[in-house]
């Protein structure tokens, strides 16, 4: 038995997919009530989790239990059989980490902008990707969306980022300083035209090529690589910045 691979999967299981992911999904608006089927649920839920945590937790999850429900004299979560797998659907789950993708990348975007959780934002998409309806109503509240639209052309004026082979874009009109964010696009763009140009001056250099051991000459054509992938990405920001 592998019990520190246990741990963490139940681990995982509890803090990511039960704490981050499932409670913020229904968490009621701010001051509203949940309602009781959504309630319910949850709790049953908390419930076998705790019964999975409590071989490595055996006093709080006990106290835990004991108090989620009226309990009679002598009942022990100790007493409990270990949830046991059932069917699921692969697909729908497969789906939601595509959602758990597109909620973290935009909150990324929002987090770099300094965009306030108060204000919404738009999500355009660009492919073949068709969200689940059910998800995608929980990407809108997770990422603070007031609408999700379907393109077929690039997004001036918006943030970017892919997720599998699915372009989406985050427009930035009114949530930012157009002017300051093209200077500081400008400022990283200088910054990496001088990194590349100093790699570029030591792979001319033939005394570099000829003597230096050749997993060194390939980390400086790999600098070079990614320098000129920065520099593309950085001139289609600011171009769709100033188009916007």
């Amino acid at each position: 038995y592998r019990i520190s691979d246990a741990l963490m999967n139940v681990y995982k299981l509890f803090w990511d997919e039960f704490s981050s992911w499932l409670l913020e999904m229904v968490k009621p608006a701010y001051q509203q009530p949940i309602d009781g089927a959504t309630y319910r649920a949850v709790i049953s839920l908390f419930e076998r989790l705790i019964v999975l945590l409590h071989p490595f937790m055996p006093f709080i999850t006990e106290e835990l239990w004991q108090h989620i429900y009226e309990r009679k004299g002598g009942q022990s979560i100790m007493n409990c059989s270990l949830p046991k797998t059932g069917k699921f659907d692969k697909k729908l789950l497969e789906q939601f980490e595509t959602a758990k993708e597109i909620i973290t990348s935009v909150r990324s975007i929002r987090q770099e902008k300094s965009i306030p959780n108060k204000n919404t934002v738009s999500l355009l998409v660009k492919g073949n990707i068709k969200l689940n309806e059910g998800l995608e109503s929980v990407i809108s509240k997770l990422a603070g969306l007031d609408k999700v639209e379907y393109v077929t052309e690039k997004v001036d004026g918006a943030m970017s980022f892919m997720v599998q082979t699915t372009e989406f874009f985050v427009p930035l009109a009114g949530l930012i300083n157009v002017d300051e964010e093209i200077e500081k696009l400008n400022n990283e763009l200088n910054y990496y035209q001088g990194f590349l140009a100093s790699v570029l001056k030591k792979l001319g250099n033939e005394k570099f090529i000829n003597g230096a051991p050749e997993q060194v000459v390939a980390a400086e054509r790999r600098k070079q690589s990614d320098a000129e992938a920065k520099i593309k990405a950085l001139l289609e920001r600011i171009s769709g910045l100033a188009k916007g």
